[in-house]
């Protein structure tokens, strides 16, 4: 079974930048869309992005289109989420999960294996 590993999350400024990693361990990562999500104390669990199986799709939520960017690189087992332009309102645990199958999904259900989530601290 695939595991992930997220890294690369930490305190940041306000209009601050961080790149978010995932590492997959297995190659059959690339068979599947990822995504990011993120949890704010108190909130649900959130989609930010996800991406296809062959990045030639992805989804961002209103609230981070224009600032992040997710990608992937399927020869490194990797998926990353670079974050631009940060608020404080972006504060939250960042989570990165793999999807039931190879398409784009948004929904915490279709996704069936989880990273153990990265800190994000956005100070104003």
């Amino acid at each position: 079974q695939v595991q992930l590993v997220e890294s690369g999350g930490g305190l940041v400024q306000a209009g601050g930048s961080l790149r978010l990693s995932c590492a997959a361990s297995e190659r059959t990562f690339s068979n599947y869309g990822m995504g990011w999500f993120r949890q704010a104390p108190g909130k649900e669990r959130e989609c930010i992005a996800a991406i296809n199986w062959s990045s030639s799709n992805t989804y961002y939520r209103d609230s981070v289109k224009g600032r992040f960017t997710i990608s992937r690189d399927n020869a490194k087992n990797m998926v990353y989420l670079q974050m631009n332009s940060l608020q404080p309102d972006d504060t939250a645990v960042y989570f990165c999960a793999k999807a039931r199958t190879l398409d784009v999904f948004t929904t915490p259900t279709m996704y069936d294996t989880w990273g153990q989530g990265t800190q994000v601290t956005v100070s104003s």
